[in-house]
C-alpha cells in the first residue's frame, strides 16, 4: 500500500468587500489577494512568495500602484509547491512540472498524480540512500582514520583516500 500525498491546503475565510476590480477578479469572480492574504492563508512567508515569483514558480499581476495580486488559483499553486518540497524535491523539478502543464494552469489532483509518479522512482532511491546510511551510521564512513576496528576491515591501508577528502561512504545525494 502506497501512501499518497496531495497538496493540502487549510484556507482560512477573509470576509472582505472587493474594491476597483482586476482582470482577475473578473475572470475568477473574487477579488485577487495581496501578498498579506496569500501568505496568511498559504502559511508561507512573503519572502517565500516573492522568491517563488522570481523563480517563475507563481505570478502576479501589479496594479497601477505596482503592488502585487495573486489570483486566488495561486493558493493551490503553492500548496503544490510545499507539498514538493516536502517530499524533497528540488525547486527545479518543481519549477519543470509547472511549466509542463498547459497555459501555466494550476495544478490539479490528477496533474499531481501523473507529476508524483514521475517522481517516485527519485524518491524510491532516496529513500535506499537513507536506509542505507541508517543501516551503516555505527560503521565505517570512509574518513580515512583508521582509528575504529571495523575500519581496519572495510577499508584497509586507507584505500578510500584515493577518492578524496571527508566520509567516501556517505557521499551519495540523499
Amino acid at each position: 500500500m502506497h501512501a499518497t500525498l496531495e497538496p493540502q491546503l487549510l484556507l482560512r475565510s477573509t470576509p472582505r468587500r472587493a474594491r476597483g476590480g482586476s482582470v482577475m477578479s473578473k475572470v475568477s469572480g473574487h477579488r485577487p489577494l495581496t501578498i498579506g492574504e496569500l501568505s496568511e492563508r498559504s502559511g508561507v512567508s512573503p519572502s517565500a512568495l516573492h522568491f517563488y515569483e522570481r523563480n517563475g514558480l507563481i505570478s502576479a499581476e501589479r496594479t497601477p500602484g505596482n503592488q502585487r495580486r495573486y489570483a486566488r488559483e495561486t493558493l493551490r499553486r503553492v500548496a503544490f509547491i510545499k507539498t514538493s518540497q516536502r517530499v524533497g524535491l528540488p525547486l527545479k523539478d518543481i519549477r519543470e512540472a509547472l511549466e509542463s502543464l498547459p497555459n501555466s494552469r494550476t495544478p490539479t489532483k490528477r496533474d499531481w498524480t501523473r507529476l508524483s509518479l514521475r517522481w517516485r522512482q527519485e524518491l524510491d532511491e532516496r529513500i535506499a540512500a537513507l536506509q542505507h546510511l541508517r543501516n551503516d551510521l555505527d560503521g565505517c564512513i570512509g574518513c580515512g582514520c583508521l582509528s575504529l576496528k571495523s575500519c581496519t576491515l572495510q577499508n584497509p591501508s586507507d584505500e578510500l583516500g584515493a577518492s578524496g577528502a571527508g566520509a567516501q561512504r556517505w557521499n551519495a545525494p540523499i
